[in-house]
């Protein structure tokens, strides 16, 4: 897949959910798009600000950018997306992967939610199926459909880069966990795999990064060639039975993420609160003792 002359990508470190934000462009041309952009919140409060993605504004704006799309790899448990502000402030779309239709299901039952509230495909600009092409300007954008983290986790390929979500972390922490509704180990497997399969030059740019015992500094990328050989959950010869049973094993003993019952479907809305009660605050519904 290639993209000449390569793009220039620029990362942004969230560090209280230890994720990457993108702004990626082709070389001379004004036209980007943002990858996982991040909105900033407290989660003991229900808070949301815009710190965070006002510093990927301003970066934006001083090198004179414009924003084609916000490209969502998935709806993350874990952090709140910031990308219905940055369409707001930037006259931007959202576009996220097809299947998020089927995740949105699933929510829709786990919450009980009918009428106005439900989460619909209309919350996104752009659904992205495998093979499909988005064109940013100069940027070819080529989509995978990879699965298995969440039904529906996209890779978008860019050249010789890959920005893989939650799919893969760095080689010295492994993987993605399969635990969350409609989660799969044998699809992450085989999704990882084509992931793989792309040349070993290719870029692997991650979502999050997580320190180690062995490492006390970020990184936003690895090599395929390097996690082929290094990742410690799905290394070159791990096979498929043995990885699912390596990560069921593991989401065992994994915490309940924080910030899923929050995020989730704050996300699954493109980034927005619930539509407003009557009284014009929104809120989220919990299911107790549904997880």
């Amino acid at each position: 897949m290639t993209q000449n002359p390569p793009p220039e990508i620029t990362p942004f470190f969230h560090e209280p959910s230890s994720s990457y934000s993108y702004v990626v462009n082709a070389p001379g041309d004004d036209k980007c798009v943002v990858i996982d952009p991040v909105l900033d919140c407290d989660g003991a409060r229900a808070r949301t600000s815009t710190g965070f993605a006002d510093e990927l504004i301003a970066h934006i704006h001083q090198r004179k950018l414009s924003v084609a799309w916000v490209l969502e790899t998935h709806a993350h448990a874990d952090r709140l997306s910031a990308g219905a502000y940055l369409a707001e402030k930037l006259g931007a779309r959202i576009g996220i992967g097809a299947a998020i239709k089927q995740v949105q299901e699933t929510w829709n039952d786990i919450l009980d939610l009918s009428g106005p509230d439900r989460f619909t495909s209309d919350a996104f600009d752009g659904h992205f199926a495998e093979g499909e092409v988005i064109n940013a300007g100069a940027l070819s954008i080529h989509v995978m459909h990879t699965p298995g983290h969440t039904p529906a986790d996209v890779t978008y390929v860019i050249g010789e880069n890959a920005f893989i979500g939650d799919t893969l972390f760095m080689s010295d922490y492994g993987t993605a966990r399969v635990d969350f509704p409609s989660g799969n180990g044998r699809e992450l497997y085989r999704s990882i795999q084509r992931i793989f399969a792309l040349s070993d030059s290719t870029r692997l740019h991650f979502c999050h990064d997580y320190l180690t015992r062995t490492r006390d500094t970020h990184q936003s990328e690895t090599t395929v060639v390097e996690a082929r050989r290094n990742n410690v959950h799905i290394h070159d010869g791990v096979s498929e039975d043995g990885f699912v049973t390596m990560r069921e094993a593991r989401d065992k003993t994994l915490d309940f993420p924080k910030m899923l019952l929050l995020a989730v479907p704050f996300n699954l809305y493109g980034g927005r609160p619930p539509p407003p009660a009557a009284n014009g605050t929104s809120y989220i519904k919990l299911p107790l003792n549904r997880f």
